[in-house]
């Protein structure tokens, strides 16, 4: 198999386009960052994390070794890609895209804990880990209608997003006004009770912060019924979102012949 055969199999195989050959690897790959994620929550437990952190570093170090070579070959074989042709340039666009950014941190805090640093720093930067989470994405093409939903209600959303924030300006600056003289440690800036105002219209009311005079209540009961109704648009917007991007899904394949894989007209 000449070089460029053999470049052209690997891209196909990280890429799920190569049949079972390609399913092996991406569950294999699948279960190595779901195993790293259950290591780093029971690693975090001081009983757990004595009695098997042998373990828990072999996970490490195997996952780890395992993402490099991932990472290496995607960057040498992604010249197979028309979008990343070019053998410099083309490279670096794909080392610099957000897929291989996250690639990156999932693997750099392992090869920084080799450096003489400071050790509090290495903890700190050892919770990036947690990114290989992230890779998922890379894996489950499913999770490509998540990322089509928002894209074609971003507007709506976008909306949305703004009105909450008009809510949380106008409320936070009402209640401050109005309870500032009677809690003047609590409330005692508009940024201040905005805590106050996000705790109340996204309904969870810590209770640390809450209005003590008659037209604070009054005004705090409203906010509180408006928070609600606001939060439960875009849980609708999406909603439609994905009924609708599932059935347009279901129709295109409906329109695919079984056998060809080619449109039916």
């Amino acid at each position: 198999m000449t070089k460029y055969k053999l470049k052209n199999k690997i891209y196909k195989l990280l890429n799920l386009e190569l049949g079972i050959y390609s399913k092996i690897f991406d569950y294999t790959i699948l279960l190595l960052i779901f195993l790293n994620c259950l290591s780093i929550i029971f690693e975090s437990v001081k009983a757990y994390s004595i009695k098997y952190g042998v373990i828990f570093d072999f996970i490490e170090g195997v996952s780890v070794w395992i993402f490099s070579i991932e990472l290496l070959l995607r960057i040498w074989t992604i010249t197979e890609n028309s979008k990343y042709q070019k053998p410099i340039s083309g490279r670096l666009l794909y080392i610099f895209s957000f897929e291989t950014i996250i690639d990156i941190l999932a693997i750099t805090p392992f090869y920084l804990s080799f450096l003489s640093i400071d050790l509090r720093f290495i903890r700190i930067f050892r919770l990036l880990r947690i990114i290989r989470l992230f890779k998922v994405a890379r894996y489950i093409k499913a999770l490509d209608i998540i990322s089509d939903v928002f894209k074609k209600r971003k507007e709506h959303l976008f909306i949305t997003i703004l009105l909450l924030l008009f809510m949380l300006v106008l409320s936070s600056t009402l209640m401050y006004y109005i309870e500032n003289n009677a809690q003047p440690d609590k409330f005692s800036s508009i940024p201040e009770t905005m805590w106050w105002g996000v705790a109340t219209l996204t309904t969870i009311g810590y209770g640390d912060m809450y209005p003590i005079t008659i037209i604070g209540k009054i005004l705090g009961s409203i906010i509180s019924i408006i928070g609600i109704g606001l939060f439960a648009l875009p849980t609708g917007i999406l909603a439609s979102g994905f009924s609708e991007e599932l059935a347009n899904r279901e129709k295109k394949a409906s329109l695919i012949c079984p056998h060809c894989n080619k449109t039916i007209i």
